[in-house]
């Protein structure tokens, strides 16, 4: 005889699959921002990442349907899920632990095993989940394609709504590590909601299962598992503020993600550390002169150094800053001495979706700040958007755009100059050294300057001099170093269509983990 299901009897299965496929995918898009400040971001991570969470719950699919099989009952699916959620609370404090044990190995074997060791087992276990629960409910098996299709079906829903959750709002709105204390709660709960356990013959499992939840609840808060060393978390960065002495005196630090972006100083935004901020400075200068003002453009904001400085140091000159992190711009307000009345405008949007916007032969400079040696957005280095940079420039303005790479092994510059040329007639690569062939540093910063008008070192000299700067720190490229170097691979054209930047900077990114 058939069983009569009430509407929420039959709700009810279908509910917890969506619930915990949505936890899921929750935990997989949390791991790439748990991870960035420990391995950074790389195409190498979300590889991983994507991999070990699909390896998981493919495993956990068929171990699910073995269990299911054998142990068909509401306990076995209240133990699955107690199990996930002890699984994701013993994340929280695994990450500090597991990312010290793993800091001597290879890069690429410690982020596959760091990953695997931190969410490959819940992915497994909640990978169980959608069969058990079909066995459960399958009356019928003249209609178990309906059925499984059904299942299946509001599983992916549970894993598309667990995307879009967190990253649209969840990370933003609570933090990484609340995430992974709230989806182990609420998988506790399940558990003690649809799992049967007050019914089990012998009670001393649910009792050890139930007792670790609470004790990794009570612990996570009470030792701060669920707390980063993250300033502000945004959907983009993990962003630290620091303070540390450099160079005789005291400065802020911001670091996003692993990248230590900026060095500011409150009370002196004239003062620069980093060596393409002092080429970029240089380059100002030139233009400045030129012209007798200056309109600027910055596609990535960090810590606003380059732009503070002009405001302090060219009045009346039009900055803007394209960031598209806002909590990045708000972050500078707070800490790092951005005024909120000050003249730099500010765009928090890609700066692909805000240059169409802007007005044509308009900018003496726009200066490309959003790449480093670990992420680079491949969609800001194609000739079709250096062509549309090129629209907002006056006649002699400048493209420049600072590069992380190493000379000899690396890959992206050589492609990055190369695509440059196409849009513009002199390219110039530059740094604040002569150490071009025989540096011995792993990375090294260059700034690639895109003009249709020629610039040489005296003229660059010169326009220093007369603004009271003194000799420049840029050092250009020599051309027979130029020609040996730029001949040494065929370069790679970057288009929108063709833009293997991830494959370009893998050399670089492994040989400086």
């Amino acid at each position: 005889m058939r069983v009569a299901f009430t509407w929420l009897d039959r709700l009810v299965p279908y509910l917890i699959v969506f619930a915990a496929s949505a936890c899921s995918l929750i935990l997989e898009i949390v791991a790439g921002r748990i991870l960035a400040p420990v391995i950074g971001v790389s195409l190498y991570t979300w590889t991983s990442i994507i991999g070990v969470v699909l390896a998981g719950i493919s495993v956990g699919n068929y171990l699910g349907g073995l269990t299911a099989d054998r142990f068909p009952s509401r306990v076995t699916l209240g133990f699955i899920l107690l199990g996930s959620g002890v699984f994701a609370m013993v994340i929280l404090p695994l990450i500090g632990l597991v990312g010290e044990a793993f800091a001597p190995l290879p890069i690429i074997l410690r982020i596959v095993l760091l990953t695997a060791v931190l969410f490959l087992p819940v992915s497994l276990i909640l990978g169980m989940v959608t069969p058990v629960v079909i066995k459960l409910h399958l009356v019928e098996l003249a209609r178990t394609g309906n059925v499984v299709g059904r299942f299946y079906a509001v599983s992916t829903a549970g894993s598309i709504l667990g995307v879009f959750l967190t990253g649209f709002v969840l990370i933003q709105w609570i933090g990484t590590r609340p995430i992974v204390l709230a989806v182990a709660i609420f998988l506790f709960g399940m558990a003690l909601l649809f799992g049967d356990l007050w019914r089990v013959r012998f009670k001393l499992p649910a009792i050890l299962g139930l007792g670790l939840a609470a004790l990794f609840t009570g612990l996570s808060l009470a030792l701060g598992w669920v707390d980063s060393d993250c300033q502000e978390e945004s959907n983009y960065f993990c962003i630290k503020v620091r303070e540390r002495e450099i160079q005789g005196r005291l400065v802020r630090t911001l670091t996003l993600d692993q990248l230590l972006h900026s060095y500011v100083a409150l009370d002196d935004p004239t003062f620069l550390v980093y060596g393409y901020e002092k080429v970029t400075a240089d380059f100002t200068a030139l233009q400045h002169q030129r012209n007798g003002e200056l309109a600027a453009l910055f596609i990535g904001g960090g810590g606003y150094t380059m732009p503070r400085l002009i405001e302090e140091v060219y009045p009346g000159a039009a900055v803007q800053v394209i960031e598209i992190d806002p909590v990045v711009t708000d972050v500078a307000h707070r800490y790092l001495g951005l005024p909120r009345d000050t003249s730099i405008v500010t765009y928090n949007l890609d700066a692909r979706m805000k240059i169409p916007d802007l007005p044509e032969a308009s900018y003496d400079m726009v200066v490309g700040d959003a790449f480093n040696d670990f992420s680079v957005p491949y969609h800001l280095t194609t000739r079709e958007f250096n062509e549309q940079v090129r629209q907002l420039l006056k006649p002699d303005g400048l493209f420049i755009v600072n590069i992380v790479d190493n000379l000899n092994t690396g890959r992206f510059l050589r492609a990055y100059v190369h695509t440059l040329s196409q849009t513009f007639e002199h390219v110039y690569v530059v740094r604040d050294d002569d150490f071009w062939e025989d540096d011995t540093r792993s990375n090294v910063t260059y700034v690639v300057v895109g003009t249709d008008t020629a610039i040489t070192p005296a003229e660059l000299a010169r326009a220093n001099v007369e603004a009271g700067r003194g000799t420049p720190a840029s050092r250009f490229m020599p051309q027979d170093v130029l020609e040996r170097w730029y001949s040494r691979d065929e370069p790679i054209l970057l288009t929108d269509g063709f833009v293997p930047v991830d494959q370009l900077i893998a050399p670089l990114y492994l040989r400086s983990r």
